[in-house]
């Protein structure tokens, strides 16, 4: 018996196993302008990403759309928006001799030395009615609508101070009053003034430094303004003026593989011996623009252009390695002579001095593919001999205003200080979010309020779930039964995850991703209210991972800054956790000891405590960046605020309280009040009390004065609807 039963137990045996068969992961997809569609990302190199990104020309203030150029770029790259276990290395250039640059630089030096001879209202005005001569040749001839709609804008500016002064001037005022007037046109004229003045000193700036000055102030600003938009920096930051001894050998080496001539002290690549050579293709990302001369123009800059240029070249589609300096622009010692490099040869021999031979990722505006980004393909492509510079080009949408493209030389941009200060860093960021970013957004208050109310819908679900996670418990008691509801929501919350995920796969879609999390917040919101409407707790830790979700999504889309575990930061330089652990629990003490009062106050029928109390809370409070919400039957919720935004919200409540009282017809005002009044005459006047007395001519007299003024704020409420206001 006993070896049968060993016998019978030896044969028990694990049954097999074998994994489930699972679902598939999102894996990144990016839209590669190389291809003109969505491609699989795969770096090259295991987990590591080669990154490059062409800067802005640092000429002046930094607008939006550098704001959201590089907010996008910083986001994708250093904020790992997917956690795809990739290690992101970013090489971020800076251009400090582009054409326009030169020229503004010029402009400027020779502009100030103009100033500083302190010329007199006569020599002002002569300089400018000879300066607006050939201004107005250029206004003539300009036919882009958007240029020539900034030059008239100019040109009406100009016009209206010239005015004044000549009236001065021939009226014989005085000599402070007429000073001032030359001032007012001067500061009107500075740009057309520059611009005359470099055409007939230019030639004479001869000294490098000058042409340092201004971009490298510019930079200090944009990194500033970078800083404040909570922007992180680049792994690597380069400047043209540090790699001019790269840039020379780089020329040279191109010249050497036989794709570059010199020509009259300037080199030049040979496009057509490029685009022929076994393994070579000019013109990847638009090919269609080859021969494009508006497009080469633009490119290449006025100075690049020109007759005598133009007749250096083999083709009019080659384009500057190295440019031969002419009197007024900044030179180095080359091979060829003196000169300054190309516009596209910098990038070339910047990202490849740090990158190698082949980089992953290469961003840049819309605007740059052709022909800045099909140049560097190429001349780097003939330096490297290979066909793979670059595997995924990445190109953001542009960022209008007004439908017309934000732009420095056309000066219809918003600078981000002004930005900055009609709206916070976060409002920015999500107002970017919001949208596609290879496509085109554009900046309005339409843009802004959507973006606001954003912020506004996420911030009252982060202050709810604190509101709720400061009710009293114990460890235990935080660990409540899960029912239908809890089981539902978290369902949900676990798809909307993947949702959220499955978006910044596709595309990095940051306006899909926070559309569901937006959805996220009103399920989670009409779970809270169904619990609280039955006068039960909604429960904590489900909320809780719901909130930290969402709080670390926003700190991955740089939208909070800080360590704080739920929510947007309250207050100054991300100390709100600091300051919600220290005054809540006085805050506490006095939600309760107000609410205890006002229980006593309904009570006993004492108005006059019950409107004290409201005064703290809507007068007082609100100053303090602290908001009560009373709930009737519930305890005061206590939530911190931007003092700020509860002000705002102060006056709104005003604003929309008095329009409701507008909207009253008087003789409807006091037919409402039953428990004062029971008769009324034909006007809706009172004329007996509640108990049916009728009353006093001193209360009649009372009463009349309120009618009067009702009546008074009714006709205005009229008359603004007629207007259409």
């Amino acid at each position: 018996m006993a070896g049968s039963g060993e016998q019978a137990k030896g044969k028990r045996v694990q049954p097999p196993w074998s994994p489930p068969d699972g679902t598939e992961i999102p894996k990144l997809k990016l839209y590669n302008s190389l291809t003109r569609t969505k491609e699989l990302f795969v770096p090259q190199c295991g987990n590591r990403v080669l990154w490059y990104c062409c800067g802005p020309t640092v000429y002046d203030a930094s607008h939006m759309g550098h704001a959201r150029y590089t907010f996008l770029w910083s986001f994708m790259a250093f904020n790992r928006a997917l956690c795809f276990l990739l290690n992101p290395f970013q090489c971020f250039s800076g251009t400090e001799f582009f054409v326009v640059i030169i020229k503004r630089a010029r402009q400027n030096h020779l502009l100030m030395q103009y100033r500083a001879k302190k010329p007199s209202a006569s020599q002002i005005l002569q300089d400018v009615l000879t300066a607006k001569q050939p201004f107005q040749v250029k206004l003539a001839e300009t036919t882009d609508p958007d240029k020539k709609q900034m030059l008239e804008r100019l040109d009406t500016a100009v016009t209206t101070a010239l005015t004044p002064l000549q009236g001065a001037i021939q009226s014989k005022a005085p000599d402070a009053a007429i000073q001032k007037q030359a001032e007012v046109l001067l500061e009107e004229a500075k740009d057309l003034l520059s611009d005359w003045l470099d055409s007939q000193f230019g030639s004479q700036v001869t000294e490098n430094s000058i042409f340092s000055l201004l971009p490298k102030y510019w930079e200090g600003e944009y990194h500033k303004d970078m800083d404040a938009l909570n922007v992180l920096p680049a792994d690597v930051l380069t400047r043209v003026s540090e790699y001019v001894p790269e840039i020379v050998e780089f020329v040279k080496k191109i010249l050497d593989n036989g794709y570059g001539y010199e020509s009259n002290g300037s080199v030049y690549f040979d496009t057509a011996k490029f685009d022929a050579s076994s393994g070579h293709s000019y013109a990847k990302l638009v090919p269609e623009a080859v021969g494009d001369q508006k497009a080469l123009q633009e490119g290449e800059g006025d100075l690049s252009i020109s007759a005598d240029r133009l007749s250096e070249k083999h083709s009019q589609n080659d384009f500057a390695l190295w440019k031969a300096s002419k009197p007024g622009e900044p030179s180095w010692e080359s091979p060829w002579g003196k000169g300054r490099p190309g516009w596209h040869i910098e990038c070339s021999a910047m990202a490849g001095s740090i990158l190698g031979e082949s980089m992953d990722i290469h961003g840049g505006g819309f605007d740059l593919r052709f022909p800045h980004h099909d140049n560097e393909l190429a001349q780097s492509e003939a330096y490297f001999e290979n066909n793979h510079w670059v595997r995924y080009f990445l190109h953001t949408g542009h960022l209008t205003i007004a439908g017309c493209k934000m732009s420095k030389s056309l000066k219809n941009f918003i600078t981000i200080k002004d930005a900055l200060a009609k709206h916070t860093a976060r409002q920015l960021r999500l107002a970017f979010l919001m949208h596609s970013w290879k496509d085109t957004l554009d900046y309005s208050n339409n843009t802004m309020e959507s973006a606001i109310q954003y912020e506004k819908f996420m911030s009252e679900f982060f202050l709810n779930v604190k509101d709720i996670l400061r009710t009293p418990t114990d460890i235990t008691g935080q660990f409540e039964k899960w029912e239908a509801e809890e089981i539902e929501l978290n369902k949900s919350f676990y798809e909307k995850k993947e949702a959220v995920h499955e978006a910044l796969c596709d595309n990095i879609d940051t306006r899909s991703a926070l559309e569901e999390m937006r959805a996220l917040v009103s399920q989670s919101n009409a779970y809270v209210a169904a619990r609280k409407s039955a006068k039960l707790l909604p429960n904590r830790m489900l909320l809780q991972s719901i909130a930290h979700y969402l709080t670390d999504m926003f700190k991955t889309f740089g939208a909070i800054e800080g360590t704080e575990p739920i929510g947007f930061p309250v207050g100054n330089n991300g100390q709100s956790a600091d300051l919600e652990s220290t005054v809540m629990p006085y805050l506490n003490v006095l939600s309760d000891f107000r609410e205890g009062v006002r229980k006593i106050a309904r009570e006993q029928k004492v108005t006059e405590v019950l409107q004290l109390c409201d005064v703290v809370r809507d007068d007082i409070l609100p100053e303090l960046g602290v908001r009560l919400e009373d709930h009737e039957g519930l305890r005061t919720v206590v939530k911190l605020v931007d003092r700020e935004t509860l002000l705002k919200e102060r006056e709104e409540k005003k604003k929309m309280a008095k329009l409701a009282k507008m909207k009253i017809p008087p003789r409807e005002m006091f037919r409402s009040e039953t428990d004062k009044y029971s008769s009324f005459d034909d006007t809706g006047f009172p004329t007996h009390d509640a108990e049916g007395k009728e009353i006093s001519k001193g209360q009649t007299k009372k009463l009349r004065k309120l009618y009067e003024a009702q009546e008074k704020l009714y006709n205005e409420y009229l008359q603004t609807n007629q207007n259409g206001s």
